[in-house]
Order: structure tokens, then sequence, then C-alpha cells
């Protein structure tokens, strides 16, 4: 039992792990966020231009609601296809997508950035020959002096 508790331990300590669990907590804020922008921006704005309530009332009725009769004949719910619940779907996929893609590459830009700086080209040194004919050149001076 101490073995597996020490083998978690230092599974959960990795810092790919501690990584990965910051970006799904900042992810599904971030997916939040963006719903939001979606629901209570876009849609609303899209509703001017369909002439509704937006798309998440689009529907097709397959069989309209009946309420129950006095006779005892039962109550039947409504059954359609909302395809307008869809529609928003994809919409919000999309406007997600579109964000953590754009995200992701201004994240990649100053990676690269940070990459170049760090990897800039040390100066030149001389070459290992050019070393050897410099040592040669010391030891013929201290022999003729």
């Amino acid at each position: 039992m101490g073995k597996f508790l020490s083998d978690f331990k230092e599974f959960a300590m990795k810092g790919n792990i501690i990584d990965m669990a910051v970006g799904v907590i900042i992810g599904g804020a971030f997916g939040k966020i963006v719903s939001s922008l979606v629901n209570d921006i876009i849609m609303p704005c899209t509703s001017l231009v369909t002439g509704g309530d937006g798309y998440k009332n689009l529907k097709y009725v397959l069989t309209p609601a009946r309420e129950a009769t006095a006779d005892g004949v039962a109550a039947v719910e409504e059954v359609a296809i909302n395809y307008g619940i869809f529609i928003q779907n994809i919409v919000d996929f999309v406007i997600v997508a579109f964000s953590i893609f754009v995200a992701l590459r201004v994240i990649m830009k100053f990676k690269k950035k940070e990459e170049k700086e760090e990897a800039a080209p040390a100066p030149a040194g001389p070459t290992q020959e050019e070393l050897l004919t410099q040592i040669r050149d010391l030891l013929k001076k201290e022999v003729n002096k």
C-alpha cells in the first residue's frame, strides 16, 4: 500500500499532469465564457435578423401536443425535431473552436519568440584547427625566447 501511494504521489506531482489539470480547469472556464458570449450576445443579435427568439425555437413538429379531454383521452406531449438548438450548438462550437485557435496561435507566437531568444546562436569561436595553430605559435614563441 505504501508503494502504491508513493507511486501515485510521484505521478501526480509530475509537471505534465499539473499543467494538464490547470489546462482543463482554465478550458472549462473559457468554455463557459464563450458559451455566454454565444447565448447572451451573439444569439440575441441573430434573433434580430431571424425575426424571432434566435435559433433555439426553430423546430419541425412531428406530432402536435394535445391536452387531456373530459372523456378520458390522455394528454399527448409534442414530438418535434428541434433543429434550432442544433444550429445554435453548431454556432457555439464554431465560436469556441475559433476562440481556442486564436488563443493557441497567440501562445505559440510568444513561445516561438522565446525560443528564438533562447536559441540565439552563440558567438562562433575558433575551430579546433585554429586553436591548435594558436597553441603551436605560442609554443614557438616560448621556445625562441
